[in-house]
């Protein structure tokens, strides 16, 4: 795998990218706006070979198909993902900001609650708000074997 698919964090921590996620998100009024900056976030994902978005990669118990690999390096999990609906690969984006680049003690210690915390769950339909609670289960399952 080529580490150059993997996202890179700006963040210094998980804790400084929900804080700027927070800080972004604030500056929208409604959802809508939210939405749309979302799903931009989610066109700048690095690209996901065609190759991986396979049963292997797939992160189940989302509605639409989301598929994420990892990658460990120098004893920091990397994380790269793609989807095929726009707001969903969105939110992948939002979650590889939050979990990417860190070492498997942040991750397990970073709860999910942050996506309930910025109102990301609550305005997501429930299937979404599971899917990518199941994106982050997968991140932290991978952290914990890795």
């Amino acid at each position: 795998m080529a580490v150059t698919q993997f996202y890179h964090p700006e963040d210094d921590s998980a804790a400084a990218a929900i804080a700027g996620i927070g800080d972004e998100l604030s500056l929208f009024d409604d959802w809508m706006d939210r939405y749309q900056f979302i799903i931009e976030l989610g066109r700048k994902l690095p690209p996901f070979p065609a190759e991986w978005q396979d049963e292997a990669h797939k992160v189940q118990g989302c509605q639409s198909q989301v598929w994420l690999a990892a990658e460990r390096s120098n004893g920091k999990f990397y994380f790269t993902g793609a989807s095929d609906a726009a707001i969903v690969s969105g939110l992948v984006a939002l979650v590889l900001r939050v979990y990417s680049g860190r070492e498997r003690e942040e991750i397990l210690g970073t709860s999910a609650r942050f996506l309930n915390d910025l109102g990301l769950i609550g305005a997501l339909s429930t299937n979404r708000g599971n899917g990518v609670a199941a994106m982050v289960e997968r991140i932290q399952a991978l952290a914990k074997a890795g």
